[in-house]
């Protein structure tokens, strides 16, 4: 079997029914929706001739397509996409728990039931979206409630918090619901850690009563196919931001510590070496004034890689922009 990622401003006319899913990014401009399961960031894209970008992840077997628990999913022998969005308001706020860290543990819930039931237990990357991330209610800042509800989840499922985590990001769209899309199979995947940062699920208490669970990025394997996936990648050494107020230098930090991923996963890895030109990203923005600045910073570090810039807010407030990324290689035959 064989994952293809494709990037286009419209996909639905080329359907060939080998999709298993994706992503909707930019602004919705109506139209037939695919059959497939696609999570829609809506969110303003930067420097595109387009207003909207479709990815699309594609293998090359039969698919089999289903809904569970308000999930979309899609699944081959061995892979599975899926796509959960649910609305704060449709749960109950308490003194102990808001309704967004309600909603965030239920999705989480459903997610690890559906894989169980489809024995793809083990999740590799995530993709977590949700409004006014950084907005402070209840006394508590909402990203940082999204992480209540995501640990206990993955505490009361028997999935670890610590270690072998899966790769993710978390992002802030104006009006969102709570939005994941997620990839799992059958193996675990190889987690991947940066040396030039604490891992976040080991973060001080600081930055809330639950560490966020994810990894800096991830190793992934079909029968002849690596997956790189690199997780929301920013400006964070140690476990502090750096050049805090200084795009340029934000970018630069940020590129550092995916190259560090990138080392570790060279590591690793059972396939060629990868590299920062092959990759494919996704750069959130906060600012888009700051986009010109920001690219003309980026890319000549990223050489002639395809990167999608969107407008969107980054889980601390301190932090301009967040980076994640994607690659593929062909192992050899043994």
């Amino acid at each position: 079997m064989n994952l293809e990622f494709v990037s286009s401003p419209s996909v639905v006319s080329r359907e060939t029914g080998r999709e298993l899913g994706g992503a909707m990014v930019g602004e919705p401009t109506g139209g037939i929706r695919p059959a497939w399961p696609e999570q829609s960031v809506k969110a303003p894209l930067l420097g595109a001739c387009t207003a909207t970008i479709h990815e699309v992840w594609s293998v090359d077997q039969p698919l089999t397509s289903g809904h569970s628990e308000g999930i979309a999913w899609r699944r081959s022998e061995g892979l599975l996409f899926g796509v959960i969005e649910l609305h704060e308001t449709d749960f109950t706020s308490s003194a102990n728990c808001s309704s967004l860290q309600a909603a965030s543990e239920e999705a989480y819930r459903r997610i690890f039931r559906l894989l169980d039931a489809e024995q793809l237990p083990h999740l590799w990357r995530v993709w977590n979206y949700l409004a006014e991330i950084n907005l402070e209610t209840n006394g508590l800042e909402r990203y940082r409630q999204f992480n209540i509800g995501r640990q206990d989840a993955f505490l009361e499922c028997h999935r670890g918090a610590t270690g072998n985590v899966p790769a993710a990001c978390a992002i802030g769209l104006a009006g969102s619901p709570l939005s994941i899309a997620f990839m799992a199979g059958r193996a675990p995947a190889v987690p991947l850690e940066n040396p030039r940062q604490v891992s976040a699920y080991n973060y001080p208490a600081d930055y809330g009563p639950r560490s966020p669970t994810f990894s800096r990025g991830a190793l992934a394997y079909l029968p002849a196919q690596e997956l790189l996936f690199i997780s929301g990648t920013a400006s964070i050494v140690g476990h502090q931001t750096v050049s805090p107020g200084d795009v340029s230098g934000q970018c630069r930090e940020s590129m550092a510590n995916i190259a560090a991923v990138v080392d570790e996963a060279n590591r690793l890895c059972r396939s060629s070496p990868y590299i920062l030109s092959e990759l494919s990203y996704r750069v959130y923005v906060r600012h888009a004034a700051d986009f010109p600045l920001l690219r003309e910073v980026l890319m000549p570090l990223i050489g002639d890689a395809d990167a999608v810039f969107v407008q969107a807010d980054i889980c601390r407030s301190d932090l301009l922009l967040e980076i994640e990324a994607f690659a593929s290689h062909t192992l050899e035959k043994s």
